[in-house]
């Protein structure tokens, strides 16, 4: 900054300038001229808007001169850049001036430093641009190519990209992305008969056959309801869907969104739509109010109408990889909250847990950067319900630092004494004993029956009981049956009384409760049949009769105590160590001294 003032002082800059502007020799004192007048003028000293429009018309042919050393062009883009982000007026002169097929031409030559240079002038363009005025350049640029020549000869590049390169690939990006903010702000108008058509048309490609109209032959009134019920079953909170894109953000892009994706996946968007609007079981995943929130997420995972970061890197590579990149990451997102939506077996009250759980799946999807969307397809939907939930546990873990070698040798210590206080409170369960419900062969659930272990755990006692009495008294019940004939403990399908009950769908709660034990009477095998109440009491009940069967306990109530319980104890444990860093390895034992002199023999007595 000392030697820059001194510099500066004694005119130093309109030395430079006059080089550059008489332009004597374009060989390396031009070169020179230009790096010593770029570093001057970054230390402030000096506006950027004092230059004078002839000298920047001057740097301007340097850009667009092809006969001269390779080392100037990158330079003189590097001031243009300078000069258009920091001087609106000379910024415009530079736009105007520097063509942006030149731009292009420089991008297209094998050099890195060319290339990042041209990028960042090509972006402050862009940046300084009007809204209006950018959208055309865009699509100027998009229609020469450019897209496809970044995809295949700057990401897919055998040369690292440089830091520089990527922040100007992410504001490429960003400004792209900023064209959809005016419709993400914008509601829906429902006086717009352009619109309405278009709401229309999304109905009819979902319920209406090619060449038929369902409101044929109906009164106005009639064929209005119908539409009303079409659109709530395409997913719509109201029969007027007007009142569901009146939201902001997303506003009309969340039609844009729908709009493309049953033009463009027809075959998806029908199986979708008519999959979820047939179902009555109350799991039907709302297509509408999905696509709503997704377009919602996807501008907020994208950055969509943010202002640019002046550091950020993050791009991805896959935006460049195809044309509508927006849209078709909404086609791969949407078909994969219908996937999500069956594996967590939701309903609507778990609308809100499901688009967590997508949005969860999208980003960290879009952190691992796939350079193809169907690569990220393929990765976002290996990123299953079940893995996300993984994920979160060993995270949680990692952050709590409970997966150190340490603390897992602690746990698998504590375990054998956690398993036995877990069967303990299994058999006081079964000693409290469970009033069960008798299936009969015409599913008339009116007969009930109570069953419990005895107190020194030797007997299954149980008997019929009235409904509404209180437990009866182990001396009241009649049946016994002794623990030391027991043989297997059955479940679901194996057991003999739901074996033969068909495969329908009233059928499949009955599995999931059924267990049986199966036991030696006389030299015959009989059955003790059980529907329990509850999945808790099913859980609770076949890990006790393991337990006394000498089986492992199994269940997912088991597996979810012993966590609990271990995460609690190793806590416990681990109080006096808080804030204390636990090595992963133990320390060395330091070795034996070269000898032993330091020892006190107490059996030599003092004179």
């Amino acid at each position: 900054m000392t030697f820059a003032r001194e510099v500066i002082s004694r005119n130093g800059l309109q030395r430079l300038g006059t080089i550059i502007e008489d332009g004597d020799d374009l060989g390396e004192v031009l070169a020179l001229s230009l790096r010593a007048f770029l570093e001057l003028m970054e230390h402030g000293v000096v506006s950027w808007e004092t230059l004078s429009i002839p000298f920047v018309r001057k740097v301007v042919c340097y850009v667009n001169m092809n006969l001269m050393d390779a080392s100037v062009p990158p330079l003189a883009l590097g001031l243009l850049e300078s000069v258009t982000l920091s001087s609106p007026a000379l910024g415009q002169l530079v736009k105007s001036e520097v063509p942006l097929d030149r731009l292009l031409v420089h991008l297209q030559v094998m050099n890195q430093q060319l290339q990042t240079k041209a990028m960042a002038l090509l972006t402050a363009l862009l940046q300084g641009a009007s809204p209006v005025e950018r959208k055309h350049m865009l699509d100027y640029l998009w229609q020469r190519n450019l897209r496809q020549f970044i995809y295949k000869n700057i990401i897919h590049s055998a040369a690292p990209m440089g830091d520089e390169m990527a922040h100007h690939l992410y504001v490429l990006q960003a400004l792209t992305l900023g064209l959809l903010e005016p419709r993400m702000r914008t509601p829906l108008d429902p006086y717009s008969q352009e619109q309405r058509e278009q709401l229309q048309v999304l109905r009819q490609a979902a319920f209406e056959v090619e060449g038929e109209s369902s409101g044929t032959g109906l009164s106005a009134d009639r064929r209005r309801s119908l539409c009303a019920r079409e659109f709530r079953k395409l997913g719509f909170s109201n029969s007027n869907p007007a009142q569901d894109l009146e939201r902001v953000p997303p506003g009309l892009l969340a039609l844009d969104n729908m709009l493309y994706f049953s033009r463009n996946a027809p075959s998806a968007y029908s199986r979708f739509v008519l999959e979820n609007s047939s179902r009555e079981d109350k799991h039907e995943c709302p297509f509408a109010r999905g696509s709503i929130q997704l377009t919602v997420l996807l501008c907020e995972l994208l950055h969509v109408g943010e202002p640019c970061s002046e550091t950020a890197q993050d791009f991805s590579p896959m935006f460049f990889g195809q044309d509508q990149s927006f849209h078709e990451l909404f086609c791969v997102g949407i078909q994969l909250l219908n996937k999500t939506w069956k594996e967590m077996r939701a309903t609507q009250e778990d609308f809100d847990k499901v688009m967590q759980v997508v949005r969860e799946q999208l980003a960290r999807t879009l952190a691992l950067k796939p350079t193809s969307l169907e690569l990220f397809r393929t990765k976002v939907n290996a990123l299953t319900y079940g893995e996300v939930l993984r994920l979160r546990q060993t995270e949680r873990l990692h952050q709590e630092g409970t997966l150190a070698p340490p603390i897992l040798e602690l746990r698998e210590k504590l375990k054998p004494e956690l398993m036995g206080l877990i069967r303990q409170q299994r058999l006081l369960r079964l000693c409290e004993g469970t009033l069960f419900r008798k299936i009969s062969s015409r599913r008339r659930q009116d007969k009930l029956w109570f069953c419990c272990l005895s107190p020194n755990h030797k007997l299954l006692q149980y008997g019929d009981m009235e409904e509404g009495a209180s437990p009866p008294t182990l001396e009241s019940l009649p049946e016994q049956l002794p623990v030391a004939d027991m043989r297997a403990l059955l479940t679901g399908k194996d057991c003999p009384h739901v074996r033969e009950k068909g495969s329908g769908k009233q059928n499949k709660d009955l599995y999931e409760l059924a267990f049986s034990i199966s036991y030696d009477r006389g030299e015959e095998e009989a059955y003790l049949n059980f529907i329990a109440p509850s999945k808790r009491e099913f859980y609770l009940w076949t890990d006790g009769l393991s337990a006394l069967l000498g089986s492992p306990m199994s269940s997912e109530q088991t597996r979810l105590d012993l966590e609990q319980l271990l995460t609690m104890e190793t806590k416990l444990r681990l109080l006096e160590l808080e804030n204390v860093p636990i090595p992963e390895q133990p320390p060395p034992v330091p070795p034996p001294p070269t000898n032993f002199n330091f020892c006190y023999d107490c059996s030599i007595t003092e004179p």
